[in-house]
């Protein structure tokens, strides 16, 4: 089967490799839609691993043993391979698992563990249906695309008498307007590349500032209820300047929720920031699955809106192009389609 791999800093191919079997309650699922996420970076330092992609949707061709799923479905591939028997696994909560699978120990080899290919393998109970009114790539929005900002407006209970900022409007950042939107509240960006913050406007977004300006604050500000800040927001970008500014912009008693991962170290001040302000801060890496419904039916009513989410589409064989193009940042959502 074909797969992606990189060959050297910003150079990538498709390479020829096994195809997996199922094994177990693993099954073997045929991709048809691979959304790319960060892999871009790996791909940007030459950086190779033979595994990329982490979220896919795809049609089962072969199970080992009667189970959750059957030959012929239609599934969104959910990330990570999490035990299925801890605390968290059982309450939904799979993504904070501690103890996941090794999936080379377990299956002699990566060969079915990366999402950019042809085929892979998962257990059963990380295989979302995808009902049919809802096609591949739409279906497939329900991991990184809208997951994880769907997972923080669910914590944060964000709804329709919100004022919601977001920082960063990547291809997660976007998916937080269409969620929130979605959800009736009124939604600022934050976005230098004037590519997203155009996509973001479309979307639905009231306005974005771009975050080099010096009285960025102030024209967030300016655009709430009597100056005192937004209700709620977001960092989807992973920048500490924009923790900040999320802190800062989010009024007493508000909620602040973080998405982008980051290794740098945020300034955080108790006393004004968390006793006085008296904020909540979250961190959000995905969603329960016990919301999925929830989430497919935003999916199947927002329809042809996430059309906007998705702004390109590449086969498998234009990687290359597909990587290039990520690291250019005039994108939103990436799809790689194994079989065209």
């Amino acid at each position: 089967m074909k797969r992606v791999n990189v060959t050297g800093p910003q150079q990538a191919a498709i390479v020829e490799g096994p195809t997996p079997v199922a094994k177990e309650d693993w099954v073997m699922v045929k991709v048809h839609v691979a959304p790319m996420c960060t892999e871009y970076k790996a791909f940007a330092e030459g950086r190779n691993h033979d595994h990329f992609g982490h979220e896919a949707a795809g049609e089962v061709v072969e199970v080992a043993q009667p189970g959750r799923v059957k030959v012929g479905d239609r599934v969104v591939v959910m990330p990570t391979n999490p035990c299925g028997q801890c605390v968290y696994c059982l309450d939904g909560d799979y993504i904070h698992c501690q103890d996941g699978v090794d999936f080379a120990a377990f299956h002699g080899a990566r060969h079915g563990s990366a999402t950019m290919a042809q085929y892979l393998i998962k257990q059963d109970w990380m295989l979302v249906p995808i009902p049919e009114d809802i096609s591949y790539e739409h279906g497939s929005m329900a991991c990184c695309g809208l997951g994880p900002t769907f997972g923080a407006f669910q914590r944060m209970q964000v709804d329709r008498h919100d004022t919601v900022l977001i920082t960063g409007l990547g291809p997660v950042g976007l998916g937080g307007v269409i969620n929130a939107r979605y959800r009736g509240a009124r939604v600022f960006g934050v976005e230098a590349n004037r590519w997203r913050a155009e996509r973001a406007l479309a979307l639905g977004a009231e306005a974005v500032v771009d975050p080099s300006d010096e009285d960025a604050l102030k024209q967030i500000l300016a655009r709430t209820h009597n100056g005192r800040g937004v209700d709620k927001a977001v960092d989807c970008s992973g920048v500490t300047a924009a923790h900040r500014l999320c802190i800062d912009a989010t009024r007493r008693k508000g909620q602040v929720a973080f998405v982008g991962e980051s290794s740098a170290d945020t300034p955080l001040r108790v006393s004004a920031d968390m006793i006085r302000k008296g904020l909540t801060l979250v961190g959000s890496w995905h969603y329960n699955l016990a919301d999925t419904p929830r989430l497919m039916k935003m999916i199947a009513e927002l329809g042809p809106e996430l059309d906007k989410l998705i702004s390109h589409r590449f086969p498998i064989d234009q990687i290359q192009d597909a990587w290039t193009l990520q690291l250019s940042g005039k994108c939103a959502k990436v799809l790689l389609l194994p079989w065209v």
